[in-house]
């Protein structure tokens, strides 16, 4: 089973960095163009709430239904329940390293599908392609967090 990792740091409180995750609309800013995200249901991120969301990768629709566990103010996990992926849980861990800064944590574990949707996660959950999203969303959490 693949398995992503990545980490990097703050300038942020962990409150602050719980609080940016915690937004509905931090899909659509963590979301690197050129993926559009359309969002058809957004629960507040607490324990078993849900997200619907499609991922646009060009003309390809990636219907998504994730599920929220684990959910404390050190971070959660998304659980795909519905996907593109035949496995797909990917786990956000905010450490305190002091009073100002802040550890974000990406875990993520996935399995791909058979046939057409195989080939399609296999390109875009490439290490290549999540390294790229991730780099993306580092430096958007960054931006956003700057003034924490």
């Amino acid at each position: 089973m693949p398995v992503f990792d990545y980490r990097f740091t703050v300038a942020a409180p962990l409150a602050a960095v719980r609080d940016f995750h915690r937004d509905t609309s931090a899909l659509k800013r963590l979301t690197p163009p050129p993926t559009f995200v359309q969002l058809h249901s957004i629960e507040p991120l607490a324990e078993g709430s849900v997200s619907r969301f499609t991922l646009w990768v060009g003309p390809l629709p990636l219907r998504w239904k994730a599920v929220h566990r684990g959910v404390t103010d050190r971070g959660f996990t998304d659980v795909q329940a519905e996907g593109p992926a035949a496995k797909w849980e990917h786990t956000h861990s905010f450490v305190p390293l002091d009073d100002h800064t802040t550890e974000i944590r990406e875990h993520i574990e996935y399995e791909h599908k058979p046939g057409f949707w195989g080939v399609v996660t296999r390109i875009l959950f490439s290490k290549p392609n999540l390294s790229l999203m991730f780099t993306y969303r580092m430096l958007v959490t960054r931006w956003f967090l700057r003034r924490s």
